[in-house]
């Protein structure tokens, strides 16, 4: 694991909550939308917005979304999706992870332990106790340490572009329709955004923290030893930045959801320079692509996806830098 030395001295773990006082989710539950939910008293809008954030996966064709909603109060679901599933959300940081739920090649459920190590959720797992860092996906303390989780694609944007790109989808339902390490749980308001929640995918600024606002919305690519964070303003101001990260080309955009996303910017063997034409990114004279999904929808290279450049979706500067600590920041 780049920059830390295992395991992390428990003087670099700070306990705010006792083990399990935030219950993960370990009996998920799903359906095409929160309209059969009953609305709390004096609801005047939806019970899951367009514009509500969410984490979406695809595997074998089926769609999930797990809304921040549910997130905020849980951080943690244990599911199964064409095998073990694990969705976390760290709010402190803004990060959302999704990875393989398996502990040296078995099962397991993992959990919410009460600790932060560099101001970041720390799960553990049941089958060993091991204490495992949300953003680096690894063991940090215990009889797995060293170990790292196996990733998986995933989307950070909202509920309204995620259904439009999958309108089969299927969303996470809030306790107690869905069950928790703690049993069911209604005392939870899951219907209004929790910590301006709802406004993450635009960014919104807290303290300043090292030349940014601490949850600054970013979209962090690390490669070849270097490490670039791009700003959510600065993006969505330029359209599309085309730019090099440890020689690695890339291009950072926006989405229409008011999410990020950056991209290797190869294709056939040419490094593409993109520009912005309305809703989509243009490039190598001909062909247009998906900001959303960096799929190429007509001329050269139609079909052709591109390759992510970032490991994880957009997330605070906090997060980022914390993990980063060696980062630069785009435009700086």
């Amino acid at each position: 694991v780049r920059d830390v030395d295992l395991p992390v001295p428990g003087s670099e773990l700070r306990q705010p909550l006792p083990k399990d006082r935030i219950a993960a989710i370990v009996e998920p539950a799903f359906a095409p939308d929160w309209s059969a939910l009953e609305a709390p008293e004096g609801a005047d809008r939806p019970l899951l917005p367009e514009d509500a954030p969410v984490v979406g996966v695809e595997r074998d064709d089926t769609a999930r979304a797990y809304p921040l909603r549910v997130l905020n109060w849980h951080e943690v679901v244990n599911d199964e999706l064409s095998g073990p599933l694990l969705v976390t959300y760290c709010p402190l940081c803004g990060s959302s992870i999704v990875a393989e739920r398996t502990v040296g090649g078995e099962s397991t459920v993992f959990g919410v332990s009460g600790k932060l190590w560099r101001n970041d959720l720390v799960m553990y797992d049941r089958v060993t106790e091991s204490l495992w860092s949300q953003l680096l996906a690894t063991a940090i303390q215990g009889p797995r340490t060293g170990d790292r989780l196996s990733l998986l694609p995933s989307s950070f944007t909202s509920w309204g572009e995620w259904q439009d790109r999958h309108p089969e989808t299927q969303v996470l339902l809030p306790p107690p329709h869905s069950n928790t390490v703690r049993g069911p749980d209604a005392t939870r308001d899951y219907f209004n955004p929790r910590s301006s929640s709802d406004g993450q995918l635009i960014g919104y600024d807290y303290e300043p923290e090292d030349g940014l606002y601490s949850r600054t919305l970013v979209v962090g690519v690390r490669h070849n030893g270097a490490a670039r964070a791009y700003p959510f303003d600065d993006i969505r101001n330029a359209g599309v930045v085309n730019d090099r990260v440890g020689g690695l080309p890339v291009a950072v955009t926006t989405t229409s959801a008011g999410s990020m996303a950056a991209y290797v910017r190869r294709a056939g063997g040419q490094t593409l320079t993109f520009e912005t034409v309305d809703e989509e990114l243009l490039a190598a004279g001909d062909s247009r692509w998906e900001r959303a999904t960096g799929r190429a929808v007509d001329g050269t290279h139609e079909g052709t996806t591109l390759e992510r450049a970032n490991d994880t979706p957009p997330l605070f500067w906090e997060g980022w830098s914390n993990f980063n600590p060696d980062t630069d920041i785009y435009g700086e």
